[in-house]
């Protein structure tokens, strides 16, 4: 009997390292990955093994090529990485037998203090400030901050974000943060870090606790906890409860090296109270670029309408990309929106002054966040080295939007 199973739509099975570089015994198992009607860029397809197996190290394609295969904790899904399938086509893959060599590129995560660093293969990916970091010199304490990721690297190993510039301090990587607010008939900013009266905080996310963190031959990531924390009574008071899950992966994509992250990010009410979100021109998902970008002619934005960074600025779009040379090599960050998103396609702010950019709900009016009513974003971010390419963006953001359907069945 056949077992369907699709790919899992928002999030990836945490594992377990002992299971990835073998030690299970491969399953009697075929695997086929439809193309769909428009086809599938290089990407991660999972699926569930059918009853009774344990598991499988490795796959192989009619071609000979071996691909790695992650398994879940449980040991109940399995995600690989697949080449590009046409449309139309199917991808067949069949379980071996014997460890798997891990791939050069495969997730390796480190604890270093404060901070959990990722590495695709030997090349440094991105990582992840749980505790506030330190302030650079001339900066002031109240703006420091953790919960963000930073820095974060092309394949070829340029960054392409920036943290604590002396235009805005405040402005860290990826992070997230609402600006305009009420909570209790207060005005917590989550955003601007050290503009309240007198400069102190007026409302901070701060790093609550790591849940998991994994390596592995197909993928990497964490989830954790943040808080969100309203200091404008005087006394320190829980807002939202936010919780993310990262997962990352390295694949070739038309030849082209290419890292993917995936962010969920669910945000509940801590208490009774809804934290309100009148209308207002930024807050949301922040990405912030590097130093060589900050002059205000060495960056450049595109939308999925084809929009610059002057005409994209107010506007609503499917994708966004940011991006413009590091040591002499173009390369850049793109951020792909789920279409379930609130508010989807969802308003940009695109700032004229410094390589800064916000993806932004609130601009569309005033909402809410309601008790028991969590509101769950789901980003995947591209980063790759060379020019924006939109139709290619577009195909990425098909692929995230709907997952691959793969069948598994016993092999003959």
């Amino acid at each position: 009997m056949k077992v369907s199973a699709p790919l899992p739509r928002w999030t990836f099975p945490l594992l377990i390292e002992a299971a990835l570089m073998g030690g299970l015994h491969a399953a009697g198992l075929t695997a086929t990955v439809e193309g769909g009607e428009q086809g599938r860029e290089a990407g991660l397809a999972s699926f569930a093994a059918p009853a009774g197996t344990k598991g499988v190290s490795q796959l192989m394609t009619p071609d000979g090529k071996s691909l790695p295969v992650q398994p879940s904790a449980d040991g109940k899904t399995w995600t690989l990485i697949t080449p590009a399938i046409a449309p139309g086509a199917k991808l067949i893959v069949k379980a071996r037998e014997g460890n798997a060599s891990p791939p050069s590129d495969a997730i390796h995560v480190a604890k270093l203090g404060g901070a959990l660093q990722f590495l695709a293969g030997k090349q440094p990916f991105f990582t992840y400030q749980m505790e506030a970091s330190k302030v650079p010199p001339c900066t002031s304490d109240d703006f420091r901050h953790g919960a963000y990721l930073h820095p974060v690297y092309s394949p070829s190993g340029r960054r392409v974000t920036g943290d604590y510039r002396p235009d805005h301090p405040h402005q860290r990587g990826i992070f997230m943060a609402w600006t305009k607010t009420e909570f209790e008939g207060r005005h917590p900013d989550f955003w601007n870090m050290g503009k309240g009266k007198d400069g102190k905080l007026t409302g901070e996310v701060r790093f609550g606790q790591l849940d998991t963190e994994w390596s592995g031959p197909v993928h990497g990531g964490f989830t954790s906890t943040h808080r969100w924390l309203d200091h404008t009574s005087g006394a320190e008071k829980e807002v939202l409860r936010e919780n993310w899950s990262v997962t990352s992966y390295s694949v070739k994509i038309g030849g082209v090296s290419t890292y993917l992250l995936d962010l969920v990010t669910t945000q509940t009410c801590a208490g009774q109270e809804p934290l309100k979100l009148p209308k207002y021109h930024y807050g949301g998902l922040g990405v912030r670029g590097p130093e060589p970008w900050d002059p205000v002619d060495k960056v450049t934005m595109l939308t999925s309408t084809g929009a610059d960074r002057t005409k994209g600025d107010g506007t609503k779009a499917s994708w966004v990309w940011l991006g413009g040379e590091v040591d002499g090599t173009l390369t850049g960050i793109a951020v792909l929106m789920h279409p379930d998103n609130f508010r989807f396609p969802q308003p940009l702010r695109l700032n004229p002054k410094n390589p800064q950019l916000c993806i932004a709900p609130s601009a569309e009016g005033d909402w809410s966040i309601e008790p028991g009513k969590p509101l769950v974003l789901r980003y995947r971010f591209v980063i790759r080295d060379g020019r924006p390419d939109a139709a290619l963006l577009d195909r990425l953001l098909h692929d995230y939007a709907n997952p691959a359907k793969v069948t598994v069945a016993p092999t003959d």
